[in-house]
């Protein structure tokens, strides 16, 4: 009785071990919910080296932690984001270990077109800010690529599209760098590519522009062209680069950073390539302008070298009277020299006649200098001679006066005579004079006369100054110092005989010089 008293009172509640509950609640979980679709903003994204994605969903008033197996993540169409809206497809589970519920998820879409859009606004505000989207980054195509390089997908109608278009308007060479345009990891491939043009080793042809196309598509669809690696590729690729992503209606990110956007694939090989028919008519009608340009020049020029020609005067004529006045000057320079020397002797001839003699004014110098001497001794007797009258009419008593007088007179006995001084000074003067008569003589013809020369002229009166000038028989008059003498002309004398030679100087003598 004691012992059934002491014993615990039975229930009909099971009993389960941590590990049997923990197994039926997630069974549990797994067989009520099975697959699901939850909506929600990615928050504590954390992705393992393991390549397991660890994250949660949450909304307004509640939060669910999720993963991602490593298996499952290459075959995401998006790559999670904290702050991005997205639809979660999989499946929930529960964690024993911890006591966690969790969605193992194997897809993602985001929540929405609205979400994608706000996501991709808020993208190109951030790149614009920085500078990618300025019109003053954009680059000129090339006139005539020689390779166009494309990013596209190798499979679908993109690549045979441009590939017709350029084949059109202007063959040239297509390198093509297959990638996806959609997808996980396609952004990534799309960028890799752009930059992997532009660091072509140099073997290889690298392109002159770039086009990356794309069919159209959802707004999903075209999302790996709304990713910043893929823009900022496309505005740091040094290559031209053309966007041609969707149809015309579509805008992509990448439309901004490219250097010129085309609506469709199409389009964008239109605008790689100009049509080459349009390159023959252009040249055809820059060549007929060039022609009609330079037949127009021509013929300007060839009416302004008809007036100019017609305004020019008669070059032979110019010529031929440039020698006649040249042939006249030098026979009248030859001339003026005989002139100015006639012209000279007859002004010679006429001042000669009245030019005084030397003689004459050497003898009126010496009456005057004779005059000035014979007047100064006058003057100087006189003075002295009233001196002494006037001494002989002071009284005796004057003695002191007297003897003040022949002071004075002694005074004067020792000074110098004043007519010694002027006769030294005339003798001067006489000295100059005859040196100038001397020289007014030298220089005279009478005096060269006077020395045994004669004067030689013509019966015109002109002087002969060759012995060719005179003609045999002709009529001189020969003037010497004391009269003029008349003389008949025999001709030429005989030519002096010739010189001896001098003796060849001894080679043993030495010379002076």
């Amino acid at each position: 009785m004691d012992t059934d008293a002491e014993a615990p009172p039975r229930s009909n509640t099971p009993e389960f071990t941590v590990s049997e509950i923990s197994g039926a609640i997630k069974r549990t979980l797994e067989g009520e919910f099975g697959r699901v679709r939850v909506r929600g903003e990615i928050t504590e994204l954390k992705a393992y080296p393991s390549g397991h994605i660890y994250m949660a969903l949450k909304d307004e008033g509640a939060k669910i932690r999720a993963i991602i197996w490593r298996f499952a993540v290459p075959r995401l169409t998006l790559k999670p984001e904290n702050g991005v809206e997205v639809i979660a497809t999989g499946k929930v589970s529960a964690y024993g270990e911890r006591s966690d519920y969790q969605l193992i998820i194997d897809r993602l879409d985001y929540a929405g077109e609205g979400a994608l859009l706000a996501r991709v606004e808020a993208l190109r505000k951030k790149l614009g800010a920085e500078g990618l989207f300025d019109e003053a980054r954009k680059r000129p195509l090339p006139r005539l690529p020689r390779v166009i390089g494309v990013v596209s997908s190798e499979k679908g109608a993109v690549i045979q599209d441009i590939r017709t278009t350029v084949a059109r308007r202007f063959p040239s060479h297509i390198l093509l760098w297959p990638v996806p345009v959609q997808g996980q990891g396609a952004a990534e491939q799309i960028a890799a590519a752009i930059e992997g043009f532009s660091r072509l080793p140099p073997h290889l042809p690298r392109p002159d522009v770039i086009i990356v196309a794309r069919g159209g598509g959802s707004l999903e669809d075209l999302m790996a062209f709304n990713e910043e690696i893929v823009v900022r590729a496309a505005a740091n690729c040094p290559i031209p680069l053309i966007s041609a992503v969707g149809h015309e209606t579509d805008t992509t990110l990448i439309d901004f950073a490219a250097d010129r956007r085309a609506p469709t694939p199409t389009a964008a090989a239109e605008l790689a390539v100009p049509a080459r028919a349009e390159l023959m008519a252009m040249l055809d009608q820059t060549s007929a302008r060039l022609l009609s340009c330079g037949q127009a020049t021509l013929n300007h020029a060839r009416l302004r070298l008809s007036r100019v020609e017609a305004r020019m005067p008669d070059l032979p004529g110019l010529v031929g009277a440039a020698r006649q006045r040249l042939d006249d000057r030098a026979e009248r320079l030859g001339l003026a020299p005989v002139a100015l020397l006639h012209r000279k002797r007859a002004a010679l001839d006429a001042v000669a006649p009245r030019l005084p003699h030397p003689r004459e004014t050497l003898a009126g110098h010496r009456h005057a200098l004779a005059q000035l001497e014979t007047r100064a001794t006058g003057a100087l007797h006189r003075l002295t001679q009233q001196g002494h009258t006037t001494l002989a009419r002071i009284p005796d008593a004057a003695a002191a006066l007297r003897r003040m007088v022949d002071q004075r007179h002694a005074r004067l006995a020792r000074l110098p005579d004043p007519a010694a001084g002027m006769a030294a000074r005339l003798r001067e003067a006489r000295l100059h004079l005859s040196g100038l008569g001397a020289r007014l003589e030298g220089a005279s013809y009478q005096g060269v006369l006077a020395r045994g020369f004669a004067l030689v002229r013509t019966e015109e009166g002109h002087p002969v100054t060759a012995a060719a000038a005179v003609a045999p028989g002709a009529r001189l008059a020969i003037t010497l110092q004391d009269g003029t003498l008349g003389a008949t002309a025999d001709g030429m004398p005989p030519p002096p005989p010739p010189k001896r030679a001098r003796p060849a100087p001894n080679p043993e003598q030495g010379s002076l010089l």
